[in-house]
């Protein structure tokens, strides 16, 4: 409309019949704002949330911003036209990054530009693209990228909760072939009642606190945590999450229909199909040999050996068999039909002879051996082996000056609890380059981290780092190194709530025969349309992690599947409390001690010292480390040290620094110097006169003749000056007083 104003004005003031000047009209209309294509809805809160779309990134294939009070989430996603040569897998990745201007910040770091993901981000991109992944077409093999900002945020809203609504709607709104749409809330139970994006605050309450995704008519995944829910509270949770799921893809359909034939029209893709001869002959080759060696129960290593033996025999075979040609068209294609139907046939052989690949039933844990203490120099260690996964996990106890920092564009802070988890190539039998944590590693240990927080003591002094090695891997070694982590914490002496354990479930299904597994096997989790990780303790759960591959499945089957996890879960919990089921009664010898008081905010100063002189000479002479933090309008100090000597040594000269002297009390004093009106004496980190009048009830001519630098006096604090604060001590009061001498009696004079 202002445009329109202006281009009036422009044709008003050059008249009638003569040229406009067009260049700067068409300027001026150019500059009108562009009008995106929108659709909202609401939350069951009330809130109201925008889905937009044609305003950003006009050239992505697919892009939207999503709008909650004064959040905003930019999505959008490109994929290439052309499927990637020789690729194997789908070419997909995700990447999460919150905006330090959305929050109104520059980076601390450096470079003072957001640079890598932070695990905070990485653990949000991990969350979309579990959620996207599963609804792209089977074979699709196009190179896709999604990229998604927060470019303004709400301090109330948590934004991990709308990222992945975001993502959907871009697709949504794209030409590239998609099964969607998905979405994903937080839902969480707060005073009994189950929230679905509640505020940033109510979430400190939370019992419950759950991600849930969906389609409108299937739950995709399930991530979080508990203070030891039910498994009936957590599929309440769940049904509680779709329900709102549904009207928010049903909001994102809507904006599609209003996008029109770019969004409803998805683009040609074609898929590479394998011939019929090509599955015929593999199918004769190899149907039955693959049968024979999952009904053979090997370990790990032998049946990776024959699997392997057989398909380099199938590739002889063709050898044999084909033409060069033949063979240069195909031989991909034998060895990828070779791989798919292992897969079916073994979940086939699983379903109709209820059989599984190491020979155990359904419900049966495989074998485990525990250890503590192996590591004599770590503050607590534990080795916790299932079949042939194993965790390594130490803990080192820390000061608050080793706290983690926190430094997001919506948090600043510090983290205490700290876990991290390393799965080098070893632990699997191949050699790769050490790099560093992966996004796997970052969601394995946040999954870990996540359940044993439940149980941490509210009080917790030291800075804790547990970290998980895993040296053997065969299935769900995130759910040993929450069974090694409790125990290892045991032993270090933290005085955790309850043990906790972790189990990792499958299911394979073909829609009418179901089979659940516990503890499931590398293989197995490759084989299964569903797979969760549920961890807890002996009452209830503490966090879990599934994702759900087939459609439709019921309420009552995946609450039958929970319950048999909890049986898992507490068989592995006795075994763990074999080897140690409560925590040692304090830290080990060699552990370090810490002792936590408080003092009075106006000591701080003092006790620091001027440039911290008092401190870091009172750190030096007593090997300790001191933390002094001002809560609450009180100084909170932390004295750190392997030596208890060491502690107590501290903490009596803070307290004679922070010491308050109390009229009426008496105590033991030092003389500091000699005065001709008196000595000043030292007492508890305090100083005061002992003026020349209160040494005696006798007359003194001569304080020197009395007292000498170093002498021991007791003295009683009689009073204190209302405007200096000076000390008025006496020592004559705390001696008796001498009798009287009578007067001679005198005759009287007549």
């Amino acid at each position: 409309m202002i445009c329109e104003y202006f281009v009036s004005r422009i044709k008003l003031t050059q008249g009638a019949g003569k040229r406009y000047d067009m260049r700067l009209i068409n300027i001026i209309e150019n500059m009108g704002l562009q009008t995106p294509t929108t659709t909202s809805f609401h939350l069951p809160a009330g809130e109201e949330v925008t889905l937009e779309t044609g305003k950003l990134a006009s050239q992505a294939h697919g892009s939207a911003v999503l709008k909650v009070g004064k959040m905003m989430i930019f999505a959008s996603v490109v994929s290439n036209h052309e499927a990637r040569e020789g690729q194997a897998f789908f070419p997909l990745s995700v990447d999460y990054q919150e905006k330090y201007a959305s929050a109104g910040r520059i980076p601390g770091n450096f470079f003072r530009r957001e640079t890598r993901l932070s695990d905070y981000e990485i653990l949000i991109s991990r969350l979309i693209d579990r959620a996207i992944r599963p609804l792209f077409p089977e074979g699709y093999m196009n190179d896709t990228q999604v990229i998604v900002n927060l470019i303004s945020a709400d301090e109330d809203i948590v934004p991990d909760a709308y990222a992945a609504l975001a993502v959907s709607t871009a697709l949504s709104v794209s030409d590239i072939p998609w099964e969607g749409p998905i979405s994903e809330v937080r839902v969480a139970k707060i005073d009994g009642n189950f929230v679905v994006n509640p505020k940033k605050g109510d979430l400190e309450g939370a019992t419950l606190n759950v991600i849930v995704a969906a389609t409108i008519d299937n739950v995709m995944m399930v991530e979080g945590e508990a203070k030891e829910c039910q498994e009936h509270e957590l599929v309440e949770a769940i049904k509680t999450g779709h329900e709102a799921i549904k009207t928010q893809c049903q909001a994102q359909l809507d904006l599609a229909q209003l996008v029109g034939e770019k969004a409803t029209v998805k683009r040609e893709v074609e898929i590479h199909e394998i011939t019929d001869e090509v599955k015929d002959l593999v199918q004769g080759f190899a149907e039955e040999k693959i049968k024979t060696i999952a009904r053979a129960q090997l370990d790990k290593n032998s049946r990776k050996e024959q699997f392997k033996e057989l398909k380099e025999g199938l590739v002889e075979l063709i050898e044999e068999q084909k033409d060069e040609e033949w063979r240069e068209e195909h031989t991909s294609d034998v060895t990828d039909h070779f791989d798919k139907l292992k897969k079916e046939t073994i979940r086939e052989l699983m379903l109709s002879e209820n059989i599984r690949l190491d020979g155990r039933s359904m419900n049966e844990v495989r074998n485990i051996w525990t250890e503590v203490d192996y590591l004599p120099s770590a503050h607590g260690s534990a080795i916790f082996t299932r079949g042939e996964t194993q965790s390594l996990t130490s803990v080192t106890l820390g000061t608050k000056l080793d706290k983690a920092m926190v430094d997001t564009a919506l948090e600043t802070g510090y983290e205490k609890f700290i876990l991290h988890y390393n799965f080098p190539a070893l632990s699997v039998g191949e050699v790769k380059p050490m790099r560093g944590p992966g996004r796997r590693e970052v969601g394995h240990a946040n999954l870990a981290g996540r359940s044993l927080k439940q149980v941490l003591p509210e009080e917790l002094p030291y800075t804790i780092r547990v970290v998980s090695d895993i040296l053997e891997s065969n299935g769900s070694s995130s759910m040993a190194t929450v069974c090694a982590g409790s125990m290892a914490l045991m032993d270090a002496g933290i005085q955790i709530a309850k043990p906790v354990s972790g189990i990792a479930m499958g299911m394979i299904s073909d829609g009418e025969r179901n089979i659940i597994l516990s503890d499931i096997l590398g293989d197995e989790d490759a084989l299964g349309d569903m797979d969760f990780k549920v961890t807890g303790t002996q009452d209830g759960i503490c966090g879990c992690q599934m994702d759900i591959k087939i459609d439709g499945l019921p309420y009552e089957q995946l609450e039958k599947a929970l319950m048999q996890a909890r049986e898992g879960r507490l068989h592995i919990l006795s075994e763990m409390n074999k080897t140690i089921g409560q925590a040692r009664p304090e830290p080990k010898d060699h552990a370090p001690r810490m002792v936590e008081f408080t003092i009075d905010k106006e000591f701080i100063g003092a006790v620091i010292g001027p440039g911290g002189k008092v401190i870091q000479e009172l750190q030096q002479n007593t090997g300790t480390t001191i933390v002094i933090e001002e809560v609450d309008e009180k100084g909170v100090v932390s004295i750190f040290s392997p030596s208890a000597v060491g502690i107590k040594e501290a903490q009596k000269v803070i307290d004679d620094i922070a010491f308050k002297p109390s009229v009426g009390d008496v105590y033991d004093a030092v003389v500091a110097s000699v005065m001709p009106y008196g000595v000043f004496v030292d007492f508890k980190g305090k100083s005061g006169l002992l003026h020349v009048s209160e040494i005696s009830h006798s007359r003194i001519d001569r304080v020197e003749d009395v007292y000498s630098v170093g002498d021991d006096v007791k003295v009683k604090l009689v009073g204190i000056d209302p405007k200096s604060g000076k000390f008025r001590l006496s020592r004559k009061v705390l001696i008796p007083k001498p009798e009287r001498k009578p007067r001679p009696e005198h005759s009287k004079k007549d």
